[in-house]
């Protein structure tokens, strides 16, 4: 309770965060009353420019916070009066511009209250959905007894970035299921398409021996949450997704529905895994006569895999350029996985200036059995150096 409420507070504080600082603000007051001021000492009572100002408070309201918006629009009013005063003139409508500008910056503080208050909500909304995908998705690490998986799981909490990016590992009779998937498109309803599969996952995983039964079962939930979505004015959406099957063969069985192949780091090297039979994403079945296939891959008990979303490939650092995950992991090969996961976690949010925005999802895999060849190895060479 005590972290729902720290988090409602955070959000509240990031709505009300002005885009003015006061420095900026006080700068933007003096220079342009300045500069209407002396142009209406230069024209007279010929041309009046100061009633002008009463613009100023309405467009704080729209960057600022509502104190801001009152200092202007006292500010405003002040500077109006002043002008007035000096420059003398009919008293009648000298008083009409000096009221006109009171209540326009009147309003122009209930408009920034509002927009407050509605930046409020929305923020606590978005931070509510991206609470719920750290509900729903288990905590990392996961092991199961083929392999240990550890991960890093960012979900977007800002504007309507929030993803449904979302992962599961499945212990079955059959062996170890893993799903990592991707959601088109943001917000809310992508979302509820993310646990759709998500759900349709966990109920399959542990019953169906065959992958390709598996994947069907998704894209069958994916078509029936696109159904509901059209009934309530939603658009469709489709799922990008990978799945494995993980047993104590060294083959490792695949279906890629669209998505970003596996990396396999051994010995130093880094590659993306080749799936020719890479398919359509989930939801997009009937526009091809090609069923999924079920592929697979070596996956040697000292290597690694690395499966991502494009919230990783597709980060952007300040220059537009793309984060080089491929390059990072030749690096980082030799890394066991939860010092992996801590070096890509703090690379990313280096790169990116800690404002990524997308979801970020990584699935770092090892099995089982790499500790213990790690120790033989030790011991090996410890005995060779004896």
């Amino acid at each position: 309770m005590g972290d729902e409420r720290r988090s409602g507070n955070a959000a509240g504080r990031q709505a009300r965060r002005s885009f003015l600082t006061t420095a900026a603000l006080a700068t933007w007051l003096v220079v342009l009353s300045a500069i209407v001021v002396v142009l209406d000492i230069a024209t007279g009572t010929r041309v009046r420019l100061a009633p002008l100002l009463v613009f100023l408070p309405a467009f704080i309201a729209g960057v600022g916070t509502v104190r801001q918006t009152a200092v202007a629009s006292v500010w405003t009013t002040a500077i109006v009066g002043s002008s007035a005063v000096y420059l003398g003139g009919n008293l009648f409508d000298n008083m009409l511009s000096v009221l006109f500008t009171a209540a326009f910056g009147a309003l122009s503080i209930v408009t920034c209250r509002y927009r407050t208050h509605r930046d409020e909500v929305v923020v606590r909304m978005r931070s509510a959905a991206a609470a719920l995908q750290r509900q729903l998705l288990r905590p990392l690490p996961l092991i199961t007894d083929q392999i240990a998986v550890e991960g890093v799981y960012q979900p977007v909490e800002e504007d309507n970035m929030v993803g449904g990016d979302v992962y599961e590992v499945a212990a079955s009779p059959y062996g170890t299921r893993v799903l990592i998937a991707d959601v088109q498109g943001k917000g809310l309803p992508a979302l509820g398409a993310a646990f759709a599969v998500l759900g349709a996952f966990r109920e399959v995983a542990h019953r169906e021996a065959a992958l390709s039964v598996i994947v069907d079962a998704l894209e069958q939930a994916v078509v029936r949450h696109n159904e509901f979505a059209a009934e309530t004015g939603e658009p469709e959406r489709f799922v990008t997704a990978l799945l494995l099957d993980i047993d104590g063969a060294l083959q490792v069985q695949a279906v890629n529905c669209g998505h970003i192949p596996p990396y396999l780091l051994r010995a130093g090297h880094a590659a993306a895994v080749a799936l020719p039979g890479t398919g359509v994403p989930l939801g997009l079945a009937r526009l091809t006569r090609d069923p999924h296939v079920v592929e697979r891959f070596a996956f040697p008990h000292d290597a690694t895999l690395v499966l991502c979303t494009d919230g990783v490939t597709e980060a952007r650092n300040a220059d537009g350029d793309f984060y080089p995950l491929r390059a990072r992991l030749r690096t980082w090969g030799e890394l066991p996985p939860e010092r992996l996961t801590a070096t890509l976690r703090a690379d990313l949010a280096h790169f990116t200036g800690g404002n990524p925005r997308d979801d970020i999802a990584v699935l770092v895999l090892r099995r089982r059995s790499w500790r213990r060849l790690a120790v033989d190895r030790s011991v090996t060479q410890h005995a060779e150096q004896s």
